[in-house]
């Protein structure tokens, strides 16, 4: 088993994982979300989903990125201030559909790729199923994604 202190340290990061919410996290610091496939691809780690949120008002969105490596999930989340993110596609292959489901959901743009749209309805626009376009409702939990949103 690959101890996680060897991906933390290919990625030159102090912090420590800190275990939380069923997986290890790791606080990215100045690493990209290409420089942390890469180091995960390195240690053998298989990448499993992105989970996205939007932030309240227009402070951007944080998208999760979960690994598995050997039957532990680890996850690394990174905070974009505007829509676009580095696509990790050519890095994982498995990237591919949920970067295009977050795309449709929220009109992020993963910049280094093309995709066709997976629009579920014909006519409609990237972000409209998903992203808040107005000021969103004072969350009613603490968890994020657990508020009640009205378009």
């Amino acid at each position: 088993m690959i101890p996680l202190d060897t991906i933390r340290e290919k990625l030159e990061i102090a912090e420590p994982w800190v275990a939380g919410r069923g997986a290890y996290w790791l606080d990215a610091g100045e690493s990209t979300v290409r420089d942390v496939a890469g180091a995960m691809n390195a240690a053998g780690a298989r990448f499993v989903t992105i989970t996205a949120y939007q932030s309240p008002g227009n402070d951007g969105f944080r998208l999760e990125y979960h690994w598995d490596l050997e039957g532990q999930l680890l996850g690394v989340a990174f905070q974009i201030s505007g829509d676009t993110m580095e696509s990790i596609y050519d890095l994982c292959e498995a990237a591919d559909w949920i970067e295009r489901e977050v795309h449709e959901g929220f009109a992020i743009v993963f910049t280094g790729r093309d995709y066709e749209p997976l629009l579920l309805r014909k006519g409609d626009t990237p972000g409209v199923n998903l992203r808040e376009t107005t000021a969103p409702n004072k969350p009613t939990s603490s968890t994020p994604g657990q508020e009640e949103v009205t378009k």
